[in-house]
């Protein structure tokens, strides 16, 4: 069973930066991407950012694509996620997942992030 453990979350006010970080506990040849999801109060689960453990390309919903900024360390089986210009409609759970290659889907449990105004 592969575990995800997110780090990282917080209190910022508006305009400042957060760095979370996501480990797995998957063999590193066994990866195929690694994302990050938000869900905010009372609405649906939406994709933030996702990178491919190979190839390193990086795909962005609209509203991450020029604050956000996810990267890798494959070594250390990480996945992170920079956010800058924090605002407070930004406030969510943040959850990180992990596909195999196998298409096997594996989620983290969140770490709260809260952007004051």
């Amino acid at each position: 069973q592969v575990q995800l453990v997110e780090s990282g979350g917080g209190l910022v006010q508006a305009g400042g930066s957060l760095r979370l970080a996501c480990v797995s506990s998957s063999d590193s040849l066994s990866t195929l991407s690694m994302g990050w999801f938000r869900q905010a109060p009372g609405k649906e689960r939406e994709f933030v950012a996702r990178i491919g453990w190979k190839s390193g390309g990086r795909y962005y919903s609209e509203f991450a694509n020029d604050r956000f900024t996810i990267s890798k360390d494959n070594a250390r089986n990480t996945v992170y996620l920079q956010m800058n210009n924090l605002k407070p409609e930004d406030t969510a759970v943040y959850s990180c997942n992990l596909i195999q290659i196998s298409q096997n889907l594996y989620w983290g449990q969140g770490t709260q992030v809260t952007v004051s105004s």
